[in-house]
């Protein structure tokens, strides 16, 4: 399944379409899978808000 495709207005069919994609995704990972899944792109958002909030800083 490709990424979800979603629009400017961000609407509640962009939900469900982020819902979906995450599901389908998902949906055969085992416990352990799902929680490294899960860890890892928490780190990631992690390090795009720290990224983020240095470029606001530098302004």
């Amino acid at each position: 399944m490709n990424e979800p495709v979603l629009s400017s207005a961000f609407t509640v069919e962009d939900i469900h379409k982020v819902r979906e994609y995450n599901y389908e995704l998902t949906k055969d990972m085992t416990t352990e899978e799902l929680r490294d899944f899960y860890k890892k792109r928490a780190d990631e958002g992690e390090l795009r808000i720290k990224e983020l909030r240095k470029q606001r800083m530098s302004i």
